[in-house]
This record gives C-alpha cells, sequence and structure tokens, in this order.
C-alpha cells in the first residue's frame, strides 16, 4: 500500500507550474544567447558514459588507471538511468556497503551506511571537503560519486578507516544545455527536477539546479519523504588563467521518518511466536516529523601559473539543522505485551524521540598541483594547507508528556493520542573541533613502467565537549600523522599492477562526545585507533579501452580499541578489529552501445581480543556480509535502451558472541534483488523512461537494528515513469 493521510496538500499542481514557468524562461533565454559547443570533457565523457578516467579529487596526482587504490567513480548517466534520488541508492553500485538502523526503538537520522566493516557516517565529503549534518542526502546536483576503499586518512584527516566518499557537485560550464524532467510512480511518487546551464559569456556561465517532490514509500503506510532543493553555480574565466567559482546548494526535507516494523513471525525471532504484521503497518504518529535544513556556501579561485601548475583557495560555510520528533518501537524484553491473550489485543512499548541538532563547519583549504622534472623522474605533485572549524550542538527540551503507551501490535492507530515535547530547556551538549591540516602526494614515473605513488598529512587539532550548559568542557589537543604508499608497474599501456599501503587514525571523540568515563573509548586518555591498509591489486583498460577491470585483495586493521584485561579488570586498549578480503569490477563498455558496472566484494570480518568483563568476545563484525555483488547493464537499440541489474547480499550477523547467545534475530538473511529500466527516445528533446524495481517482488529484510526486534523492509515491486525534455 502508499502512504495515507497527508497533513498537506499535495504539491503536484505546484510541480506542474513550476515545469511549465521554468520551460517557457529557459526558452527566452537560449533564444537570446548564442549556442555554443559543449566543451571536450562533456564529448569524451560522453563516448564511455560509465567509465571515469580520472578522479575529481586533486589529491589524486594519477589516472585512475594508475592509482594503487580502490576507486569507484559512479557517474550521473548511471544515477540517471537507474532512478535513484539519493546517496543511499546510488551507492548500491558499489559492493560492501550495508545500511544500518538506529538503537532504542529508534532510527539513526541521515544516511548511516558502513563499508568494510567501518561507519561512513562520518567520512562523507561534498567536492573534496567534509559534510556534516544528519541529512538524507539527494542527487539531483551531483555530477558523481566517488568511493575510495581503504585506510584513508592521507586523503581526509581523522576517521576514513575503511574509506570515504566524495560527492561531486555540479558545476556550470561553457555552452547552453538544459533539461527538465519529471517523474510518478507508485507509493504515490511525485518529484520534479530542471537543469539550467546558461553561457554568459566566453569565459562565464551560470547553472542552476532544482529539485521538489512530495513522495511516499511503497509498502509503508503515512511514511512521507517531502522536500525541495536548490543548486547554482556561476563561473568566471573559463579558458583563462585565472578562474572564479561561486556555488551553493540547499535542501529543505520535511519528511514523516519511519522507525519500521517489529520482527515477531521472522525466520530466527525467537523472543516471541507469533505471526508477523503487516509490512505496510506504522507505529509512529501522524504528528512525527522529520525537518532538515541544509544551507552550503563555497568560493574557489584557480589561477593557472603556468601549463603545469596551478594554485587555488577553497573557502566553505555550511550549516545544517535536524528538527525530529520520532515514535519508536521497544520490543525487547517484555516489549511485546498481553500474549495470554488473543492476537487481537496484544501489543508493543513505544517511545517518543526528539532530535533538535545543529551541525556547521567553516573551511578553507589552500593548494597546489604540479607537474617538473628532477632527472629521468617526472613528478606530479599535489599539496596544501586545510584550515577546519567544526561545531555539533543538540538542545535538549522540556520531555514528552503524558509518558507514550503501547501501541496494538497488529492494528496500531497512528492517530492515537500521544505525548508531545515541550520547548527547549536551554541546555545544550555538543562538540567544537578545530583543525589545522598540511598535506602532500606525489606521483613520480621513475620510468615508462615504474611509479611510485604516495603522500601524507599531518592534523593538528583541538577538541572541546560540554555535556551541558555550564558544566566544565572536556578538552583534547593533539597531533595526527596519517601517510600511504604504493608501487605501481605497468606491463602495458593499458595495464598496471600495484601494492600500496595506506593509515589513518581515528582519536577520541572524533565525531561524537568526548567522555570521562574510564572505560569508554572517546576518554581522551585513550590514545588513537589506528587502522592501515594492504592491498595488492591490477588494472586493465580493455576494448580499445572502453572497459576497464580490476582485482584487489585487501586486508585492514584497526587498533587500539578497548578491552578488559581478565586479570586486573582495567579497560586496556589491546583490541583489534581485522577486515580482509577481495573486490573485483568491471566499468564502461562492452560494445559502443553495451554499457556495464559490476563489482563483487568477498570479505571477512574478526574481532581479536575484545573482550567484556566476563570474558565474552565477538566472532566478526556485526554488519558485515561476506559477499555483496552488484550489477547494472544496459543496450541501446536505436531509440529504444533497456536495462537490468541485479544486486545480492549475503548473511549480515547482527551479533554473535563467543558464548553463543543471540536472543532475537541473530542477523540479516541473504537476500538478492532484481531491477529493469526501458528508455525510448521519443525525439531529439524528449524522452520517456520505465523503472521497475524489485522486478520479482522479493521480500526481504534491508536492515535490522542492534537488539534484533525491529527491522525495515526493502520496497516490494513498484515502478516509476519518467520524462525528460532537453532545451
Amino acid at each position: 500500500m502508499a502512504r495515507k493521510h497527508r497533513c498537506s496538500p499535495r504539491p503536484s499542481t505546484q510541480l506542474l507550474a513550476l515545469l511549465a514557468a521554468v520551460a517557457p524562461a529557459a526558452g527566452m533565454a537560449q533564444g537570446t544567447t548564442s549556442t555554443t559547443l559543449p566543451t571536450v570533457t562533456v564529448k569524451e565523457a560522453a563516448e564511455v558514459p560509465y567509465k571515469a578516467e580520472k578522479s575529481a579529487n586533486e589529491k589524486f596526482t594519477a589516472p585512475l588507471l594508475d592509482t594503487p587504490k580502490t576507486v569507484q567513480i559512479i557517474k550521473k548517466e548511471v544515477i540517471e538511468e537507474q532512478g535513484a534520488v539519493t546517496l543511499m541508492e546510488a551507492l548500491r553500485n558499489t559492493p560492501g556497503i550495508t545500511m544500518q538502523m538506529g538503537e532504542n526503538g529508534n532510527t539513526s537520522a541521515g544516511d548511516t551506511f558502513q563499508l568494510r566493516g567501518f561507519s561512513l557516517q562520518q567520512s562523507i565529503f561534498v567536492d573534496g571537503i567534509r559534510d556534516l549534518g544528519a541529512v538524507t542526502r539527494d542527487t539531483f546536483n551531483l555530477e558523481q560519486v566517488e568511493i575510495v576503499k581503504g585506510a584513508a586518512g592521507a586523503e581526509t584527516g581523522r576517521g576514513a578507516s575503511s574509506g570515504f566518499i566524495n560527492l561531486v557537485s555540479k558545476q556550470a560550464h561553457l555552452g547552453d544545455e538544459s533539461s527538465v524532467t519529471g517523474t510518478v510512480g507508485t507509493g504515490d511518487r511525485r518529484r520534479a527536477s530542471v537543469d539550467l546551464n546558461r553561457q554568459l559569456s566566453d569565459t562565464s556561465a551560470f547553472r542552476l539546479n532544482a529539485m521538489a517532490q512530495d513522495s511516499g514509500v511503497d509498502g509503508r503506510d503515512f511514511v512521507e519523504n517531502k522536500g525541495y532543493g536548490l543548486g547554482l553555480s556561476y563561473v568566471s574565466g573559463l579558458n583563462t588563467p585565472t578562474r572564479v567559482h561561486l556555488f551553493s546548494q540547499h535542501l529543505r526535507q520535511d519528511n514523516v521518518p519511519d522507525g519500521g516494523i517489529p520482527a515477531i513471525g521472522y525466520e530466527g525471532y525467537t523472543s516471541v511466536i507469533g505471526p508477523k504484521v503487516r509490512r505496510e503497518n506504522f507505529y509512529g504518529s501522524v504528528n512525527d516529523r522529520e525537518k532538515v535544513d541544509a544551507d552550503m556556501f563555497t568560493v574557489k579561485v584557480e589561477h593557472d601559473l603556468g601549463e603545469a601548475t596551478t594554485i587555488r583557495n577553497v573557502t566553505r560555510y555550511g550549516k545544517t539543522h535536524m528538527d525530529r520528533t520520532l515514535t519508536g518501537m521497544n520490543t525487547g524484553g517484555a516489549g511485546i505485551g498481553n500474549t495470554g491473550g488473543p492476537l487481537s489485543a496484544w501489543t508493543v512499548n513505544l517511545s517518543r524521540q526528539r532530535v533538535d541538532q545543529e551541525n556547521s563547519i567553516l573551511a578553507n583549504q589552500t593548494s597546489l598541483n604540479t607537474e617538473f622534472n628532477s632527472g629521468s623522474v617526472k613528478h606530479s605533485l599535489a599539496a596544501g594547507v586545510e584550515l577546519l572549524h567544526e561545531k555539533q550542538t543538540s538542545f535538549a527540551h522540556v520531555a514528552a508528556t503524558p509518558a507514550t503507551a503501547p501501541a496494538n501490535l497488529y492494528n496500531p492507530d497512528p492517530y492515537r493520542a500521544m505525548g508531545n515535547f515541550g520547548p527547549r530547556t536551554g541546555d545544550e551538549s555538543g562538540t567544537t573541533t578545530n583543525t589545522i591540516s598540511v598535506y602532500a602526494f606525489d606521483n613520480a614515473e621513475l620510468n615508462e613502467r615504474w611509479s611510485i605513488n604516495g603522500g601524507a598529512r599531518v592534523d593538528v587539532y583541538k577538541l572541546s565537549s560540554s555535556s551541558a550548559v555550564g558544566a566544565t568542557p572536556i578538552e583534547d589537543s593533539r597531533s595526527l600523522v596519517s601517510w600511504s604508499i604504493g608501487s605501481v608497474y605497468k606491463p602495458a599501456e593499458n595495464g598496471s599492477v600495484y601494492a600500496s599501503y595506506a593509515t589513518s587514525s581515528t582519536p577520541p571523540g572524533a565525531f561524537t562526545q568526548l567522555s570521562a568515563s574510564a572505560t569508554n573509548i572517546n576518554n581522551p586518555a585513550f590514545d588513537p585507533q589506528k587502522t592501515n591498509t594492504v592491498e595488492l591489486g591490477t588494472k586493465w583498460d580493455l576494448l580499445d579501452k572502453r572497459l576497464n577491470v580490476a582485482a584487489a585483495i585487501f586486508r585492514t586493521v584497526n587498533d587500539n580499541q578497548t578491552t578488559v584485561d581478565q586479570l586486573t579488570g582495567a579497560t586496556v586498549q589491546e583490541g583489534k578489529t581485522q577486515v580482509q578480503g577481495i573486490e573485483l569490477s568491471a566499468t564502461g563498455q562492452i560494445t559502443r552501445f553495451w554499457q556495464i558496472t559490476a563489482g563483487l566484494a568477498k570479505t571477512s570480518t574478526k574481532q581479536i581480543d575484545v573482550l567484556n568483563a566476563a570474558g565474552v568476545g565477538t566472532d566478526g563484525v556485526r554488519w558485515s556480509p561476506d559477499l555483496t555483488a552488484t550489477l547494472w547493464t544496459s543496450y541501446q537499440w536505436d531509440k529504444l535502451t533497456m536495462g537490468f541489474g541485479a544486486r545480492y547480499v549475503s548473511e549480515a550477523k547482527r551479533f554473535v558472541n563467543t558464548s553463543g547467545a543471540q536472543g532475537n534475530m541473530p542477523n540479516v538473511p541473504s537476500y538478492w534483488v532484481a531491477d529493469a529500466m526501458a528508455k525510448y527516445q521519443v525525439n531529439p528533446k524528449l524522452s520517456l523512461q520505465l523503472n521497475i524495481y524489485n522486478l520479482f517482488d522479493e521480500e526481504y529484510l534491508m536492515a535490522l537494528n542492534n537488539g534484533g526486534g525491529r527491522l525495515a523492509l526493502g520496497a516490494p515491486r513498484s515502478a516509476t515513469l519518467t520524462a525528460n525534455y532537453k532545451f
């Protein structure tokens, strides 16, 4: 079923009016500006739609083929063919990423996923600058998504134990190129977007990207995803030695959040024996809301000192505010009640959560890219200085009264009266982080066969955390050093074999508050967690360099985790997490009309010497499937393009300790899902695209909470129809 009960009028008419207003205006602009051919870069991208030759990150000084690291780039062509509108949907194209849920009856806020056994929530960057805030990121203003795997402290600074994600924004370019898109679908989905690029002079251009949506969620009642976004970009000095980029992004979301459904009745659930609930059941309140305001302003100035040297300065200010009220389930212990009576009387405990959080960031980067020779060695050097001020503040509210009563397990009523939170109490908690970083990377070509690629970064930072207004803050200051080194051998011009070693550090309180507890890893008395990754791999461009295939084996070890000394009972840093495996990928064209992007990751995770006071440890890392695979392929016949995709995720364990105790659902079962697409080019300007998701209507668990009593199901079979008009 689709959502029910709309608290605000549907803006479908407003969206249509927006499209009707934008198209004529764009047409008039087109009529008054001379048409200029697209840049060479656009033409090259169009020749091999799925395949990228180089990262947009200036720190990667070699082409991807010769970069000794696993780097996957998801280009906008793939995102558009799949109809992916969120970052999580786009990331289904890379193996090894899994989604997470929150605990205590709540869902985690914003994008929450992990890669190779480690959280990526705080390792998301936009155009090379860390992006903070609990927000579900949209793809409307993205040119491509870059996923870098393995310890990456040298590239990003603190954290990045298993890699990072860099979102590349759409930028203005020379030439007039614009389109407007409208989408409708099952689940009451409605979405419209516009991409308007206009050349203003021989050296300047302006680009506007906008999105508005008002959508339900397939298979869920009452859940809504509603909001709008705006991306603005102005560039002057194009094709000149000095270029100035002014761009911003603004996102507003007003969603009804989803707390999932009880896990009762699903295979492996052990707490209470009973039938499944309806997948559409909504256990929240119609008054639950998730409101997000996210704004980002950027100024970038680039100047070419010569043919091979560019210096740039980037300044950014970003601020995100989330205000969320969510009603969630507490299914553990006696969470399901009245089980001695008829099913119609069974209940499930509920709790209400209020998140009122503000994140801000002020960043300034000055960097240099240059090429030079030292004897017979050719160098490609990137170096820079980064200044960063980050702040996170959580505001306390008067508790909800009266207490939330249990809901009927099999027939919950979203309209029932619930306690409301009061105003802010004036109390707040949070962390401020100030960082000065210096880094340098060099790709040294020793000869036509051998090169060495490496870099290092030093971070000097200060963290200050406060648990309440007036409380004595907890502070921590120190320096971190991260580095990477790799050697590349080219047996042929179109291939490479490499070996690399990279490190990263995660200090106490790096992405949360510092703690005074002697047993908490965020106590500043503890040392940073150290992560290192060893990787061996090979990359080849085949079929006239249209198709890239790659294979890599890797091992990542995260050290200095807390454990309990079984003799003294003290908390010590002698625990480790080890993740190792193999990853395969293929991206590009098999023929001029046949595109493909595919990946497979086989991993093994384990924790070493991580014990509690009772001497109980864990076997492996939760939410880490040992096999993930993804495929998307499309083929064009004249005006018709057909696409097909499949994803496989093996079993992901919730928690398995060495004593064998599990409780509730012990894992997320394995699943595979297939999608399909058909696109028809009606004429040179208009195309129609049909996407069908979960083609075979498989029922599968997408995520499970830490307690194993609450889950989120993947969407049932669903579809969208999209019209795209270029002008």
